[in-house]
């Protein structure tokens, strides 16, 4: 038998009181007219005589969250999906079994009240209660108010006592969807049609990552949980969809820090005769708009480092390439010469960049950018001029076939976007998975398999083509102002306790 705190024996105590007075203590349905914030939107300016005069009944449902127990009157708030708002209640006025119900109460408890708005000598706008409902008895108490949950892991774990005791993420869960939703807005606005692909994939592709892995028992055969969803996306395009996106969850396993978590969302969007410099319009373009429609603003804090300086998404993002990055941060021009392999891994152990057993230059090219500015690309910043080796699935640069045609968006020193003017020769394709089984061989687990009906799509002609990821968590995290992943994803992986 479990054996719980005296609060909650002094509450199951009022549960059975309840069920004698033949109250359900978990509730029944009760209609909701009004939230908290929109009672106090409309009667914002309001006088008291005014809202006497107006008799303005409402019927409001939320947790009780302060209670201010008197006599024969008394003051509580109730919390619900928008904010908080007060409550008087008097005993000669919802009589006396009501009053005595609500005197039963505890913060936590769910109630549903109907009533008079008014204002208070104070100027609070408030519900004089008419009509007091129990709806739901809660078992435990609260976290103390102002110590709330200490423990920031298990802030994580118990993101519902989150939601009750901190109101920063209940702003974010609320504007997540709206940010998402602006999204859809501008990318349908543009003539793209949202669509869905499989997440089980019997084939690892579309990203260099480490995938999970998972038995499909019925066909006896082992899947991945898609690292992307571009490949299937492509063969919508062969399909004559022309524009197309998917918002949906991707899962890597791989490490898990402030901006990484192993399941997550991003948005892949595709559009045919498009090319990079489109989806640099494209890219600019829906960050501004879910900056306008939800946040109303164009200057943001850093999200990892606050007292820095803002970000500011209202000029035209700066581009460059990454060879010109590197150039100025350490004089190595590798745009310039030509480097064999061995004087690439000399250049890096001169300048303590770490090489790996399956490092060609452009891997070593990477490197340096990735040690000496990525850091540094705080304000929005279009990385273009990657490396061919990185990038098995974009279009060559027509006029140094070293590198292709992709741009990485930077905010804050953390990528948000990846962008190609898409590879649509299935001869090159083919060569790119062939040297991407050659790596894997090498041991590199996060290459790309042959996926032999892919380019069997391309043998039938995709058009040309501009492609882009974002990533929607850091988007959030950005436009919401927040310093972690954890802060907006509802229920983050956690380390088993």
């Amino acid at each position: 038998m479990e054996k719980r705190p005296e609060q909650e024996l002094v509450r199951i105590g009022k549960l059975e009181q309840l069920k004698e007075l033949g109250i359900d203590p978990f509730g029944q349905k009760y209609d909701v007219t009004h939230h908290s914030v929109e009672i106090k939107e409309q009667f914002k300016g309001k006088t008291h005589e005014e809202l006497e005069e107006e008799n303005n009944i409402v019927k409001v449902a939320g947790r009780i969250m302060f209670i201010r127990k008197m006599g024969k009157a008394s003051f509580f708030s109730i919390q619900d999906k928008l904010g908080f708002i007060q409550v008087y209640i008097r005993k000669d006025v919802v009589g006396e079994e009501q009053y005595a119900l609500f005197k039963m109460a505890d913060i936590g408890d769910i109630v549903g009240v109907e009533g008079m708005v008014m204002i208070t000598q104070t100027g609070e706008i408030t519900i004089r209660a008419e009509k007091y409902t129990h709806l739901v008895k809660a078992l435990k108490p609260l976290p103390e108010k102002f110590h709330g949950l200490q423990d920031v892991e298990e802030r994580y774990r118990r993101r519902y006592l989150d939601l009750i005791m901190n109101e920063e993420a209940k702003r974010v869960a609320i504007q997540r969807p709206k940010i998402i939703r602006a999204m859809q807005e501008y990318f349908d606005n543009e003539g793209f049609i949202e669509v869905e692909t499989p997440v089980l994939q019997n084939i690892q592709g579309g990203a260099t990552a480490r995938p999970f892995i998972t038995h499909h028992n019925a066909l006896d055969a082992n899947f991945y949980l898609r690292i992307a969803t571009e490949l299937h996306l492509k063969r919508l395009l062969v399909g004559g969809l022309e524009r197309v996106y998917e918002i949906g969850r991707i899962f890597r396993n791989e490490g898990m820090d402030r901006t990484h978590n192993p399941e997550f969302t991003t948005v892949e969007l595709y559009q045919a005769y498009g090319d990079l410099t489109s989806m640099m319009d494209l890219n600019e373009g829906v960050i501004r708009h879910c900056a306008k429609k939800v946040i109303g603003k164009e200057q943001f804090k850093n999200p990892f480092n606050p007292d820095g300086e803002l970000i500011d998404i209202s000029k035209p993002f700066r581009r460059v390439t990454m060879c010109e990055l590197i150039k100025e941060k350490t004089g190595v021009d590798f745009k310039a010469n030509n480097y064999t392999l061995e004087e690439a891994i000399e250049l890096a152990k001169k300048h303590n960049v770490e090489v790996e057993s399956h490092f060609t230059v452009g891997h070593i090219i990477n490197a340096f950018f990735e040690e000496y500015c990525e850091a540094d690309l705080i304000q929005p910043t279009f990385l273009c001029g990657h490396p061919i080796e990185i990038s098995p699935l974009t279009k060559k640069d027509p006029l140094d076939p070293r590198f292709v045609q992709r741009f990485e968006l930077f905010i804050a020193g953390k990528e948000f976007s990846n962008a190609y003017t898409e590879l649509n020769d299935p001869l090159d394709q083919r060569e790119r998975f062939e040297e991407q089984l050659k790596e894997k061989e090498q041991g590199n687990d996060e290459a790309n398999e042959m996926d032999i009906d892919f380019v069997e799509a391309l043998e039938y002609g995709m058009p040309p083509a501009g492609g882009i990821g974002i990533g929607v968590d850091r988007l959030v995290i950005f436009l919401t102002e927040s310093t972690t992943i954890r802060d907006v994803i509802l229920f983050p992986q956690m380390k088993t306790r």
